[in-house]
């Protein structure tokens, strides 16, 4: 390959190689062995023929991608998967860490053949075996119940496996030790390279690869290695649009099965549209509700599939929807910062009070969203204009990023630069955005997946929410790193007066609007202890509610679902533990009591008519959600 297409893309080039190389081995190896089986039903010379033909269909494949690649590789703009990215950055993790030191390769010789004796002895092979001294099991290190990825009981019966599956936990453990023993590193840099470290030895993982992976094999077997050739094709496509693919692409349509409440657009800037949700009931709270969804994502994370969609439940609950749906960012928007973005929130809020005659709205902002949200009514308050907003409600969203969990370890200098240095026309390709998300829970998002489509050849599913996960959006490059350096850096929304915004300085303790604040139990993108801070910078009443679940399943939880649970606490506590302490534990979804809270901050009802119906007699809009905007690449 050109050195060109290797310098953009040499970690999935080499991660590509390297499944190559496996699955030709295993095919090599089926050639070998299953003619001399008993089982076999066709000549030895035929089965061998069969595998060394699947082989030569492999590499036909890989050379014809090469071929491809090098022809557009002038066009083709930097491009990133997830899968490989432990391929470049493990030679700098391994460099911090003291596996040269002979202390350390001693004490690795010597555990390892003690674990090699041990896991042998157990299958009656070695001296081992026979000797008194002997442990019943093979020592069990870390991991082995974490990683449902060992689950298959050939890891544990099979001799082979059961080695290679040992051993890598063994090496995991000490690696994992190393790093969190690593001395002479700031907090932030020791974060970092534990983080790093975990991220390698998830990599590194025998369930990787193909001659590695019982349960791979044993499908190659069935299928005969036509597991290993869809295996291939799955890889090959995902190189081709640079990101790893977690759901079936043809599965949904939006507008269609998803992102489908019915609505219309009415109103549109560069940056976004707005739609209206067309109602269901006779009579509608007086105050509409805006939701802000975040900018790195789509907005029908809030309009699944209808089952599962919070803005249809909305719709149903007797409330007026209004929807942003960024547009996802192209060389025209290079330019934006901050202030566009809340600009963009207040021009939204001036657009609904305007359409509907209201003196003020309900508003919803999701993760980022949330944040500028925030900042958005400290800009009203500090205009003196805070009663233009009825109520502000924040799905894990944070504002003090002091305790900001494990993204903030792709936040320091080098990384901004690099992200800045990886924008196109000003641009940041989604695909990078997403791949980082990712990474926080790699074994879920990136390995799992790696085994199932590569390895095992499998069809995606149909799952409406990796639909959503890997249906990214472009951010401005300028914008998101400002964001990244200001905010997650350096903390800066959280200090009056450090940030301004439409010509103001933000004061969150200026904020007087009431405030509804959900947290994720398990959030690992947005920590609840991080939400929680939100409380303390607040100086209007505020309801906390610790939901069960994560970023997205702890805000996407439907009350018919039955899922999950979420607390409340109705004293005054000063943090997050004290208000554990005294929670209230509920069973279900917290939506039902978030609707009636909403209530309690304005109950009146009023005919859903006129322009409450958009798209009626005398209503122009400018056409069917979900719109144009969503459907941008």
């Amino acid at each position: 390959m050109s050195s060109e297409v290797g310098s953009k893309d040499k970690g999935a080039d080499l991660f590509a190689e390297m499944m190559m190389a496996q699955a030709q081995g295993a095919m090599a190896l089926f050639g070998q062995f299953l003619p001399h089986a008993e089982s076999s039903g066709a000549s030895g010379a035929e089965e061998a023929a069969h595998w060394a033909s699947l082989a030569v269909r492999l590499q036909t494949m890989w050379a014809e991608f090469q071929m491809e690649q090098l022809a557009k590789a002038a066009a083709t703009p930097p491009r990133f998967m997830d899968p490989h990215q432990w391929i470049a950055s493990s030679e700098s993790v391994l460099r911090q860490l003291p596996l040269a030191s002979p202390e350390v390769q001693h004490r690795l010789w010597s555990e390892g053949l003690a674990l090699t004796n041990a896991v042998l002895a157990q299958f009656g092979i070695g001296s081992a075996a026979t000797s008194e001294a002997a442990p019943a099991t093979a020592p069990e290190p870390i991991l082995p119940r974490q990683d449902r990825r060992f689950e298959d009981a050939a890891w544990r019966e099979q001799p082979y496996f059961a080695l290679i599956h040992q051993m890598y936990l063994l090496i995991s453990e000490q690696m994992l030790a190393m790093a969190e023993s690593a001395e002479g590193l700031d907090p932030p840099k020791k974060r970092q390279l534990v983080f790093a470290t975990k991220a390698l030895i998830d990599a590194m993982s025998p369930a990787n690869f193909p001659l590695t992976n019982p349960v791979a094999l044993e499908k190659a077997r069935e299928t005969r290695g036509e597991s290993l050739v869809k295996g291939m094709e799955n890889l090959l496509a995902d190189l081709r649009r640079g990101q790893l693919t977690h759901s079936s692409p043809s599965a949904f349509t939006l507008g269609e099965n998803i992102a489908a409440t019915p609505g219309k657009v009415v109103y549109e800037t560069p940056l976004f549209q707005l739609i209206q949700y067309t109602p269901t009931t006779e009579k509608v709270l007086a105050v509409p509700l805006l939701i802000f969804p975040p900018w790195i994502n789509r907005f029908y994370i809030l309009d699944l599939a209808p089952k599962k969609s919070f803005v249809r439940w909305a719709v149903e609950q007797g409330l007026t929807v209004f929807m942003v749906s960024w547009k996802s960012a192209d060389a025209t928007m290079a330019e934006l910062v901050w202030d566009d973005y809340i600009q963009a929130q207040l021009d939204a809020i001036e657009h609904v009070r305007a359409r509907l005659k209201v003196p003020a709205v309900h508003t919803v902002g999701y993760c980022v969203a949330g944040t500028t949200l925030a900042a958005t009514l400290a800009v009203l308050a500090a205009k003196g204009e805070s009663d233009k907003v009825k109520s502000a409600t924040f799905f894990t969203a944070q504002v003090d990023f002091e305790e900001a969990g494990e993204l903030k370890n792709f936040i320091d200098d080098r990384q901004i630069e690099a992200i800045g240095q990886l924008a196109a026309d000003g641009v940041v390709d989604g695909r990078y955005l997403a791949a980082a998300f990712n990474a926080l829970r790699g074994n879920d998002l990136i390995w799992s997946y790696v085994e199932r489509n590569y390895l095992k050849g499998e069809d995606h599913p149909s799952f409406d929410l990796l639909h959503w996960n890997g249906d990214v959006t472009n951010l401005p490059a300028r914008w998101h790193c400002d964001y990244l350096r200001d905010l997650y850096r350096d903390n800066r929304l959280v200090t009056a007066g450090s940030l301004k915004a439409c010509d103001v300085p933000i004061d969150l303790k200026r904020i007087t609007t009431p405030c509804y604040i959900q947290a994720g139990r398990e959030d690992h993108i947005a920590p609840p202890e991080s939400v929680w801070k939100l409380t303390r910078h607040l100086a209007g009443p505020w309801t906390f509610v610790l939901a069960g679940s994560g970023h997205i399943a702890g805000v996407v939880n439907p009350p018919a679902a039955g899922k999950y649970q979420f607390w409340t606490n109705s004293g005054e506590p000063d943090s997050l533990a004290e208000f554990i302490v005294g929670a209230q534990e509920h069973a279900g979804s917290w939506w039902p009591h978030w609707r009636k809270w909403l209530e309690t901050v304005d109950p009146v009802l009023v005919p859903a008519r006129g322009k409450r119906r958009p798209g009626g007699r005398g209503d122009t809009v400018i056409e069917d959600a979900p719109g144009r905007y969503v459907a941008t690449r």
